[in-house]
């Protein structure tokens, strides 16, 4: 959205996207992190890293779809009784928790194309995302308006996430 102030266009930001696109970010990441961990098969059986990163696809699809509609509902009237196209754009709007997961599932697409093993492609996809979401929480906290020093404290704190990922993968094999 914009408007003319003035003799000068404005833009103007719309808070809930940038939010969504925000939590989406993370959230996706942490997501598709801790399943490729989950589906790594640790030489239990065959490996098949196109599988998990089926997986990583359906699940990151059905965690925004549900979100996006629980998000609808939440926003509901009472007179609405269908699903409308408000809703459908709730869904939508959901797409930055999908696109989260793309390192991970190229990564495991990697693997699953001979590139490297299925273990090799989720310590990348682990690797990537533990980066990712520093960048996050140093765009996030730079959006809300901290100062380089504290957005990098935030960043921070969200690679602990991507950390207790990676030793959750480790402790369990």
């Amino acid at each position: 959205m914009s408007h003319i102030a003035g003799d000068q266009w404005v833009p103007q930001r719309r808070e809930e996207p940038l939010q969504r696109l925000l939590f989406g970010g993370v959230y996706g990441t942490v997501l598709a992190s801790a399943l490729a961990a989950a589906l790594d098969q640790d030489g239990s059986g065959p490996s098949n890293p196109g599988y998990d990163a089926l997986w990583v696809l359906v699940a990151s699809l059905a965690g925004a779809a549900s979100h996006g509609y629980a998000h609808a509902i939440a926003h509901r009237t009472a007179g609405e009784q269908r699903v409308t196209a408000r809703t459908v754009r709730s869904v939508l709007t959901e797409w930055p928790l999908v696109a989260a997961a793309v390192p991970t599932l190229a990564a495991l697409l990697g693997a699953a194309a001979g590139w490297w093993s299925e273990v090799g492609g989720i310590n990348v996809a682990l690797g990537i995302n533990t980066a990712a979401l520093f960048g996050w929480g140093l765009w996030a906290a730079r959006v809300a308006g901290l100062a380089w020093p504290a957005a990098c404290r935030v960043g921070s704190m969200d690679v602990l996430l991507g950390l207790f990922i990676v030793a959750a993968n480790i402790l369990s094999h």
